[in-house]
């Protein structure tokens, strides 16, 4: 393997303080440039890219959120020498010819979700990765190699499925065609990540967010603050996941309805503006590959980012109430039929706030104007009711 020499946005050198004769680089490289050949043989754990952690990562690396280096890891990297030129900004890393010694050492999965998706970044979005590249005469690399591939200890998402602590949302999507497609465990190898059930739930939590003055923003950004939620709701008599679950089967078929019939709600709103639709082309939709929705895997003309669908699919919480006692959830009205009604205002109100997906999923202000408008159809047909019932 030898020199590999490569373009890196910066770099930052740090003295181990334990020991001066290593020395970490830490190195911002754009997906593009990234060499699509370093040698995993160093590392002891082969990249097992059919799992629904390097399932995600692969999205990640996909998706229009610029923010993997922030969110993401990165790569561990061992080599002999790291040579930096100011002038051109390339790095030249010595790797010797010990592919025992130097190499990818941690972070293998990141490694191959990125070579092996970096073409389906959008082309206006700029992707980077964190490097860690350690140098040092003396380095143990077996015993640092052994040391950074165990630190990663059991997950309390795989933990809380030991405890059987995810078997009322079991029950509920017992008949539903994804029901073997869920992850329950770290590196498993079904598709869907329990988590992600978890997110759609939160974004109904109407014990945690009973009104618009609070929105659900982690169901989009906060995987572990959805689950931090779920620990704590589960020591609960009222546990509000608990009573979701029956409704975990709805959720999902309002949030691939929407994920089917976004685009269709987006053309009408800009012809009736008397403007040119052309959804495939907005930043964060995706429109390449045999696109199917996240559950179900129905036929999909757009693959949508989760910035876009999240504070839309949210806004249906206001049609969640309780019974009288408030010890039972129920719908106020069938939110399929209520998208039906206002979807083409949602959509419209989402893509006029921002076309980035990143800072549509985040806004409070837009989870709260969706909300207001699902509250507001809720509302009108209500009083069509009451009208009805008088005359």
């Amino acid at each position: 393997m030898s020199i590999k020499k490569f373009k890196v946005d910066s770099v930052r050198t740090i003295v181990s303080p334990s020991d001066s004769n290593i020395r970490t680089y830490f190195v911002w490289v754009n997906f593009k440039d990234l060499p699509d050949d370093l040698s995993l043989e160093v590392n002891p754990r082969v990249p097992k890219m059919t799992t629904s952690v390097a399932k995600q990562l692969v999205k990640a690396v996909r998706e229009s959120d610029n923010n993997f280096d922030v969110d993401n890891r990165g790569i561990v990297i061992t080599a002999k020498s790291v040579k930096f030129n100011n002038a051109t900004g390339v790095l030249s890393v010595d790797f010797d010819s010990d592919i025992h010694r130097y190499g990818l050492l941690d972070g293998g999965h990141t490694y191959k979700a990125i070579i092996q998706n970096r073409q389906y970044v959008p082309s206006d979005i700029e992707k980077y990765v964190r490097l860690e590249i350690i140098v040092g005469n003396d380095l143990d690399v077996s015993a640092l190699a052994d040391a950074r591939n165990t630190s990663i200890q059991v997950s309390d998402i795989s933990l809380f499925e030991l405890d059987e602590k995810f078997n009322f949302i079991k029950k509920a999507i017992k008949n539903e065609p994804y029901a073997n497609k869920i992850a329950y465990k770290d590196n498993a190898e079904q598709p869907i990540p329990i988590s992600n059930i978890l997110k759609l739930m939160f974004a109904f939590n109407i014990k945690k967010y009973p009104d618009d003055s609070q929105v659900p923003i982690s169901s989009y950004s906060g995987k572990a603050t959805v689950f931090k939620d779920y620990q704590k709701e589960y020591e609960c008599e009222d546990n509000i996941y608990e009573q979701l679950a029956p409704e975990v089967p709805l959720l999902i078929r309002l949030y691939e309805t929407i994920q089917k019939e976004m685009g269709e709600k987006y053309n009408e709103f800009k012809k009736s503006d008397g403007k040119n639709a052309k959804f495939g082309a907005v930043r964060g939709i995706d429109v390449k590959g045999h696109l199917k929705t996240d559950y179900n895997e129905e036929t999909l003309r757009y693959e949508i980012s989760s910035g876009y669908l999240m504070p839309i699919f949210g806004a249906f919480r206001a049609l969640l109430s309780w019974n009288k006692d408030k010890t039972k959830i129920q719908w106020d009205d069938d939110p399929i039929k209520i998208w039906e009604k206002v979807g083409t205002r949602l959509v419209q109100n989402t893509f006029d706030t921002d076309t980035n997906p990143q800072q549509v999923g985040k806004s409070k202000t837009l989870w709260q104007s969706n909300y207001r408008i699902v509250d507001g159809a809720k509302k009108d047909l209500l009083i069509k009711k009451l009208k009805e019932k008088i005359s």
